[in-house]
């Protein structure tokens, strides 16, 4: 299962970014394929605190048109939503402690603590995932 990153996510919808066409070209390629994407409900939410941001996006996406991505990626049918499960706190607890994982780095434990609970692999171009234990990742942009 590919696990989405928020990275991944926010380059293909800006326009403006450096990564944009290459974010976009490997979205549309795995979105049209048939492996299972794990869509972590820490992503969604990152997406729209993220891309509605005025001082990141510049005002540009509504509410509305954030929401709207969300669902197109939602309704597809390889897309499952990931929420933490039985095994979560477990895992996350390992992550927190042997990922030195602090402050802000906590949310980045949790996102890998989902990951390696659905036995994913996390798509990110976010090189700090490598501090977690038994985490699988890869940046997919890297090779583009």
């Amino acid at each position: 299962m590919i696990v989405l990153d928020v990275n991944l996510l926010l380059y293909a919808a800006d326009g403006n970014a450096v990564l944009h066409e290459r974010a976009r070209r490997w979205l549309q390629s795995i979105i049209s394929g048939s492996e299972l994407i794990g869509l972590p409900r820490q992503t969604i939410d990152a997406f729209v605190r993220i891309s509605t941001n005025p001082r990141v996006s510049g005002g540009q996406v509504s509410v509305e048109r954030s929401i709207g991505a969300v669902e197109q990626w939602i309704d597809l049918p390889q897309v499952r939503v990931l929420s933490p499960g039985e095994r979560h706190w477990g895992i996350l607890k390992d992550m927190l402690t042997e990922g030195q994982a602090t402050g802000a780095l906590a949310a980045d434990a949790g996102l890998a603590a989902v990951t390696i609970e659905y036995g994913g692999v996390l798509h990110t171009t976010d090189r700090g995932f490598a501090r977690f234990p038994g985490l699988r990742w890869v940046n997919p942009l890297a090779a583009t």
